[in-house]
C-alpha cells in the first residue's frame, strides 16, 4: 500500500464527505421521490465531481447513509440510555426510527434493488435494530418503566405500523399521538 492509500482523508474531505452524507439524509427524508444527485452536491455547496469522489453511484450514496442511520440507531439506544430514563430513551429512540424511515421512504427504489440484489444485508439490519429495543427494553424493565411481557418484534412492529399510517414528516402530529399511545400501552399496569 502507498503512503497516500494509507494516509487518513484530509480535513476537507472529510468535511465534504459528511455534509453530503448530511445534505443527502434530509433530502431523502423530505423528498417524494429520490433527488437528484446534482441537487444533492448543489444543496450541499460542493461540485458534482466531489459527490462522485466520495460517492461513484447512487447506490454507494444510499449505502453510506442507510448504514449510518442504522449506527445512529444503534448507537443512539446506548446514549439515550446512558443519560435518561428507560422509557423516556424509548420514546426518544421511537422518534430516531420514525426519521430513519423518513429517509428510507426518500430512496426506496434505489434501497429496494440494493436489497434484491444482495448488496444490503436487510437480516442484519432487522438483527441489530431488534437488539437495540431489546436493550431499551431490558433496562426499562429492570427499572420498573417497560412491561415484561412486550418484545422487541413487537415493538417493531408497532412502530412499522405507525410510521405506515402516520409518514413523516407531513403527519409529524398524528405519529407522535400515536408513538404516545404505544408508549403508553408499554407502560407497567
Amino acid at each position: 500500500m502507498s503512503e497516500a492509500e494509507t494516509r487518513a482523508p484530509r480535513a476537507d474531505a472529510t468535511r465534504n464527505r459528511d455534509q453530503l452524507l448530511a445534505v443527502a439524509t434530509r433530502m431523502f427524508g423530505s423528498a417524494d421521490a429520490e433527488p437528484s444527485l446534482r441537487a444533492i452536491a448543489r444543496e450541499a455547496g460542493v461540485g458534482i465531481a466531489t459527490l462522485y469522489r466520495h460517492f461513484p453511484t447512487r447506490e454507494s450514496l444510499v449505502d453510506a447513509i442507510y448504514r449510518d442511520q442504522v449506527a445512529r440507531l444503534t448507537t443512539g439506544a446506548r446514549e439515550l440510555l446512558g443519560r435518561l430514563p428507560p422509557a423516556t430513551a424509548m420514546r426518544r429512540w421511537m422518534d430516531m426510527f420514525g426519521d430513519w424511515i423518513a429517509t428510507k421512504n426518500g430512496m426506496l427504489d434505489t434501497l429496494l434493488a440494493m436489497i434484491e440484489s444482495g448488496e444490503i444485508a436487510h437480516a442484519q439490519t432487522r438483527t441489530e435494530l431488534l437488539a437495540a429495543i431489546t436493550m431499551m427494553l431490558d433496562a426499562g424493565r429492570a427499572a420498573g418503566d417497560l412491561r415484561s411481557d412486550v418484545t422487541a418484534d413487537d415493538i417493531a412492529a408497532s412502530l412499522i405500523g405507525i410510521f405506515t399510517v402516520a409518514p413523516r414528516p407531513e403527519h409529524e402530529a398524528k405519529a407522535g399521538r400515536l408513538l404516545t399511545l404505544l408508549m403508553d400501552g408499554l407502560r407497567p399496569v
